[in-house]
């Protein structure tokens, strides 16, 4: 039987790429389906905070070993911004931030950047943390259809496209996510 572990999140996207990593070994649930609907606070102000909040709040309110992320994009001219506040960067939504931070980096030539992602695992009396961060640079304009956030404006180390047009498929190999969700994948792998 395939052991239960909640993902902290309900973002489709999020939950594609972790199962696809994690395979068949668990049984991935999102909150809807352990019927959390509350919106979990995010008050921290690191991604590792943030992501042990979230995990907590499942852990004490379900019962679940829970597993949570929060991760961003840090620009190295900005002083690392946007940080922990990405996804909610401009007020807006993904255009408005991505506009936000072409207006940001107008004028610098240093466009050095990365994705960070730190995952808690909270499972039986265990605490983990595990990161993945993937360096690249952002491009003065959007660039593919694919991908969610920031995407169409990265490039990665060692490619000449964005997250948006290398694909999902390439992306789930190579993305901070990915790197984060490989070593929780290992530990778990360990655990039996």
């Amino acid at each position: 039987m395939k052991h239960k572990l909640v993902f902290a999140t309900n973002n489709a996207h999020k939950l594609e790429e972790v199962a696809a990593i994690l395979g068949d070994s668990y049984h991935i649930l999102s909150l809807h389906e352990i019927g959390c609907d509350a919106d979990i606070p995010e008050t921290s102000g690191t991604f590792a905070g943030n992501a042990l909040q979230k995990a907590q709040y499942v852990k004490q309110h379900y019962g679940y070993d829970c597993f949570a992320d929060d991760s961003g994009l840090e620009v190295d001219a900005l002083d690392g911004a946007p940080g922990v506040y990405s996804a909610r960067y401009s007020g807006g939504g993904s255009e408005a931030n991505m506009d936000k931070l072409l207006h940001n980096l107008t004028g610098k030539s240093q466009r050095g950047a990365q994705f960070r992602t730190v995952i808690a695992l909270l499972l039986g009396e265990e605490t983990q943390l595990f990161e993945g961060i993937v360096r690249g640079s952002i491009i003065e304009v959007r660039r593919g259809e694919g991908g969610f956030g920031y995407d169409p404006i990265f490039v990665p180390e060692g490619y000449d496209l964005t997250f948006a047009e290398l694909g999902s498929e390439v992306k789930n190999r190579i993305s901070h996510r990915a790197k984060a969700v490989e070593l929780l994948a290992q530990y778990l792998n360990k655990k039996g």
